[in-house]
């Protein structure tokens, strides 16, 4: 029990995620002494600290405010940003559909403000980012610290990815990139068999571009997904999907590398599937594929 207590309670130097009566947030970093200004009030940072979490406390004008630990969407959404941050519905895929797992080697390019960084690294993966500006790979190191520690398996190198990878036996790539299809060449030697590539991309014609290059690369089963992220309204009886939602922001395609088959044409799931109706029974189902 004490140790639950422990954990529920605030500290100083700790970030805190204050929520107003209107359901405002606002990201703040404990300091004893501090105090945090709002139209809403002024609220001590001393009666924080200390505190457990979720606790409800009073401004200087008798308004209320929660305070709670952020999450990673939380923090992903309001920390200091130098570029455009990957949205958390898309971190969450990325997550999946890369299979992002603890030991997982896997380089990430680019880096931006350390978004996909942070989720990698509470995953569990081994991280070493390129970038290519000095200001955003020390904004993502600053992110990435304040969010879960200096952590030694995580490190960002100012290189541009369309020159080469120096890794090897990498089990993951993610790109952030305009033209990821330039990397392709450089990620068949930097990858162990089996590895998984993620792309994220804004544009269909990008991704377009990108599906075309997989397809006459040494990378197969191939798929590109979009995530919509819509809330709903719930309050007693008034029921409904609010008016608005998080849409669209990108194109995630993910594929693995294969070993070639020097016996056989190369992997095309089109064809696979073709071949596989052409070969069923009379009256019988194709089965799974």
């Amino acid at each position: 029990m004490a140790d639950e207590v422990e954990r529920a309670t605030l500290r100083d130097g700790e970030r805190v995620l204050l929520v107003d009566a209107k359901e405002r947030q606002y990201l703040i970093t404990l300091r004893a002494g501090a105090t945090f200004h709002t139209h809403m009030g002024i609220v001590g940072h001393d009666d924080l600290i200390g505190a457990p979490e979720g606790s409800t406390v009073t401004g200087s004008t008798g308004r209320r405010f929660l305070v709670v630990r952020p999450t990673l969407s939380d923090v992903v959404l309001k920390m200091p940003r130098g570029a455009q941050v990957i949205y958390p519905k898309d971190l969450a895929a990325i997550m999946v559909l890369a299979d992002i797992a603890p030991g997982v080697s896997v380089l990430e390019a680019g880096v931006g403000s350390g978004a996909l960084s942070m989720a990698l690294l509470r995953a569990g993966a081994e991280v070493v980012g390129y970038e290519l500006r000095e200001d955003f790979a020390e904004r993502a190191r600053a992110n990435v610290e304040a969010l879960v520690g200096d952590r030694p398996r995580y490190r960002v190198e100012i290189r541009d990815v369309y020159d080469g990878i120096e890794e090897r036996g990498l089990d993951r790539i993610v790109l952030d990139l305009p033209e990821p299809w330039r990397v392709l060449t450089h990620a068949e030697t930097a990858m162990r068999p089996g590895g998984i590539l993620c792309c994220y991309l804004p544009t269909i014609n990008q991704t377009s571009e990108l599906r075309n290059a997989l397809a006459h690369s040494a990378f197969g089963m191939a798929a590109t997904v979009e995530v919509l992220h819509r809330t709903w309204h719930v309050e007693a009886r008034s029921v409904r999907p609010d008016h608005r939602m998080v849409g669209h922001t990108g194109f995630l395609t993910t594929a693995r590398l294969l070993v070639p088959d020097t016996g056989a044409a190369p992997y095309n799931a089109k064809k696979y599937a073709a071949d596989r109706e052409g070969d069923t029974e009379p009256g019988r189902s194709p089965g799974p594929i």
